[in-house]
């Protein structure tokens, strides 16, 4: 039995992906984590959680990963 591919995606359409960015100021790319299920920003080190397919892009909500 082989793994579901929208785990990779966190149930995120793939369409999306490229367009979804950080809603810092910077508005740099987003990276998907899908061990953690969280989206990362390449820039700021901030990671915002997936939550039923559902990115929660909102700078409350992130964690940065570096502290």
């Amino acid at each position: 039995m082989s793994a579901d591919p929208r785990s990779a995606t966190l149930g995120i359409d793939p369409a999306l992906l490229p367009i979804l960015a950080c809603p810092d100021t910077h508005h740099s790319p987003l990276t998907v984590d899908a061990a953690a299920g969280e989206l990362l920003c390449t820039t700021c080190d901030r990671a915002f959680p997936v939550r039923d397919g559902i990115p929660v892009l909102l700078l409350d909500e992130a964690r940065h990963r570096s502290a």
